[in-house]
């Protein structure tokens, strides 16, 4: 079966609950930050600006070069541009935190990426594609408007962050108390819906999953890769490291799940790798959190390394 010539089926209407459930995960992220998140960016911009530049330059740069050496179709390339160019998913916050990485710096780094990303991501997928020697010509067939994907993810993510702002600086207990019911809704009902479009389309997807694995599951470990080398390279604390990590391999793959039934009418590739994506990187993404967790809480007693370091403190005196 040849992935570039397969159309995933999606009814325009299971499209507009996608958009809404993407819309609840965005609303659940605004009402969990407050402006220290946005002042603790200009107070200790390092970290920021490292995870900024590994998320919008080192990953689609290397997602890139992966695309050239990987047995992969024009749709699975561009499939695999569109993903790395997605902002953080916002699961990279419990990741970090049950990993005992810093959750305040994921949280910041979340929101204020996402607010980027709302202009970053139709012009990066728009130039990290069009360079693609097999899968520009996809990007020229169908016509991909950056300007209309911007109004897309603005509807998208812009809106409902607002939204969630103005509701957490103006109702801040009310917000507090949906916060976590529209976070976990929205994420269960997008791994939900991530894994019913999978079965909806199932020939497809089984003609298709030998390669779409192997690649998603390199693709994937790359990513959490960049993230830890490059906090590594900055000079960051071990939390840092970790909340690095997940900020830059976990990707709101449902997003980009969504702009391929809206601007590249289903096409197979991409669809099929950023669908399993959206379920691959919270497996693959739990498993290392867990595993680094333990680890760390083996060494130090406790998860997040304090204990050893109050250890120490407690020596000296």
């Amino acid at each position: 079966m040849n992935v570039d010539d397969v159309v995933v089926h999606f009814a325009p209407g299971t499209l507009t609950i996608l958009n809404v459930v993407l819309g609840l995960i965005m609303l659940g992220i605004a009402l969990d930050t407050s402006p220290k998140d946005f002042r603790v960016v200009l107070t200790h911009p390092k970290p920021f600006v490292v995870a900024i530049l590994a998320q919008l330059l080192v990953l689609p740069a290397v997602t890139f070069g992966l695309t050239m050496i990987l047995p992969v179709t024009p749709s699975m390339a561009l499939g695999m541009i569109l993903v790395a160019c997605c902002p953080p998913g916002n699961i990279s916050q419990v990741l970090t935190h049950r990993s005992g990485g810093n959750t305040a710096l994921s949280v910041s780094m979340t929101a204020v990426g996402n607010l980027l990303y709302i202009v970053a991501m139709p012009l990066s997928i728009a130039f990290w594609g069009s360079l693609h020697p097999t899968a520009r010509h996809l990007l020229h067939r169908v016509a991909v408007n950056p300007w209309q994907m911007l109004l897309e993810i603005l509807l998208i993510i812009g809106l409902p962050f607002a939204l969630g702002l103005l509701l957490r600086a103006r109702l801040p207990r009310l917000a507090t108390r949906v916060q976590p019911f529209v976070r976990w809704f929205g994420l269960i009902a997008l791994v939900g819906f991530i894994v019913g479009a999978l079965a909806g389309n199932w020939a497809v997807f089984l003609g298709v999953i030998g390669s779409v694995l192997l690649v998603v599951a390199i693709h994937d470990a790359v990513s959490l890769a960049i993230g830890y080398g490059t906090a590594v390279l900055g000079g960051l604390g071990t939390r840092e490291r970790k909340a690095m990590t997940f900020e830059v391999g976990i990707r709101n793959a449902g997003l980009g799940l969504g702009l391929v039934f809206t601007f590249f009418g289903g096409l197979g590739g991409m669809a099929v790798v950023a669908g399993w994506w959206g379920v691959w990187d919270i497996v693959a993404g739990l498993c290392v959190a867990t595993l680094w967790g333990m680890h760390t809480t083996r060494r130090t007693g406790s998860r997040t390394g304090d204990a050893s370091r109050r250890a120490v403190r407690a020596g000296d005196r």
